[in-house]
């Protein structure tokens, strides 16, 4: 483990954040297109990065505790912390443009976040008042479904994937990150 790995390690994550950035753009102009038939897949391609950037977090917090140590900084060193404490040479260059590579793709994550939201939130997808779900019965005894039931079920099945979507763009923040990077909470 080394300089070399944490660098590897940071690219791989600078890497998920722009994929990121992309399924929530994707997701959102599909929105304004009007495909919400798409949801539930752009929600889960979403929900899919997310669990690759854990893995990502983790694989770069055991690199940099590595190289703090062989740089005789704490552990818990932000990555300001390591460039700051970085042996001269290319280290300290090549650390800082990670710094600020992340910063820019965290404020184009949160961009892309709230505008998502937004679209999402603002939906107008009301649900048929009046519109029976109850299944009936015909001459025969036989169980019927009102021709409206099947609109209302494909209504809240979109409106169960727009609330689906809204609640994975909010866990897109990446407050670890945010920390690692200067040590300033959200």
């Amino acid at each position: 483990m080394g300089a070399g790995d944490l660098s590897a390690a940071l690219w791989q994550e600078r890497r998920q954040l722009e994929l990121l950035i992309f399924r929530l753009e994707t997701q959102r102009l599909h929105v304004l297109a009007g495909n919400l038939q798409w949801l539930s897949f752009t929600a889960a391609e979403v929900e899919g990065v997310l669990e690759r950037l854990r893995f990502e977090a983790l694989a770069r917090s055991v690199e940099s505790a590595a190289v703090a140590a062989e740089w005789g900084l704490p552990a818990q060193a932000t990555l300001a912390e390591l460039v700051a404490g970085a042996p001269a040479g290319a280290w300290p260059e090549m650390l800082q443009d990670h710094l600020d590579g992340l910063r820019a793709l965290l404020a184009q994550l949160s961009d892309a976040a709230r505008a998502n939201e937004d679209t999402l939130r603002h939906l107008d997808f009301p649900v048929p008042s009046g519109a029976s779900t109850a299944p009936g019965s015909d001459a025969n005894g036989t169980a019927s479904v009102p021709a409206d039931t099947k609109q209302v079920l494909d209504q809240l099945t979109t409106a169960g994937n727009i609330e689906h979507a809204l609640a994975v763009t909010r866990r897109t923040p990446q407050p670890l990150l945010t920390r690692y990077l200067d040590g300033k909470r959200d």
